[in-house]
């Protein structure tokens, strides 16, 4: 594996990628339904019919049959797509940044967000299973020796969850109704068991621009936003941190100067 150039990180996370991301998006339609996701052959979501192998490549069968089911002709929920793309982009970029192992648990990380977010796009839902398996995959790959180190991930995990579960008891405490969704805290837990608790106000301030973008998207589209509506606050979460990921790949935080290091500064004088 270590042979592996970086480009052929991101071509082979890349692939499992769109693999991975057909398999979320069939998480995303059959659990909030209560269907198994382990059980039983990919079929047609409008006439039933069991699909072959040519018609479950990702992203390519959807462009080959035109969107449309080869057997009814019903059209394919774009939702297939949009997540096998998301998961193909969320491979290639982790190989692209990080080539090699950190590449890979960044993927793992991504990918993992993005099933939570299909499922709280779709039924505003944050499965504990799922919220466990993040934080547990974080401490794990801290354990393995990836920055940051595991006791900062540690205290991510539990400081994340602390805080945004007391601003849900606050703000119910306050307006007597629920502000947020009892699975973001335990979200923000497991980002915290990735990035560390260095990270986390980044993954607040970079969640909370791209609701406000959100609405304002939704205000523009004449959509009448009102107080009361739900947003998938978790979708945020999600995208916040992986762009904070992304980051610390490409601006790894520098080493502070030993203490009484002595600062050098060299002035060349040019010839008179």
């Amino acid at each position: 594996m270590t042979a592996i150039d970086p480009w052929g990180w991101a071509v082979l996370l890349g692939v499992l990628g769109a693999v991975f991301g057909s398999f979320i998006a069939t998480i995303a339609i059959r659990w909030p339904e209560g269907r198994s996701v382990a059980r039983g052959r990919s079929a047609c979501d409008a006439c039933g019919e069991t699909l072959a192998a040519p018609e479950l490549m990702p992203v390519l069968s959807f462009l080959i049959q035109r969107g449309r089911c080869r057997h009814c002709s019903a059209p394919i929920a774009p939702s297939h797509w949009v997540t096998e793309v998301a998961g193909l982009a969320i491979g290639i970029v982790a190989g692209i940044v990080a080539p090699g192992w950190g590449g890979v648990a960044g993927a793992a990380f991504g990918w993992l967000l993005l099933a939570l977010a299909a499922l709280d796009l779709a039924a505003f839902w944050l499965p504990n299973a799922l919220n466990a398996a993040l934080a547990a995959g974080g401490l794990v790959v801290g354990a393995l020796g990836l920055a940051p180190p595991l006791f900062d991930r540690m205290i991510g995990g539990a400081g994340g969850f602390a805080v945004l579960w007391l601003v849900a008891r606050g703000y119910k405490a306050v307006r007597g109704r629920q502000g947020l969704g009892g699975g973001d805290p335990k979200l923000f837990g497991a980002i915290g068991c990735w990035l560390g608790w260095q990270d986390l106000p980044m993954v607040l301030l970079a969640a909370s621009l791209i609701g406000l973008a959100a609405v304002l998207g939704m205000m523009s589209a004449g959509r009448r936003v009102r107080g009361t509506d739900r947003l998938p606050f978790g979708v945020m979460l999600a995208a916040g941190s992986w762009a904070v990921w992304i980051g610390a790949q490409l601006f790894p935080p520098q080493p502070p100067m030993p203490p009484g290091q002595p600062f050098e500064l060299q002035i060349t004088y040019g010839e008179h």
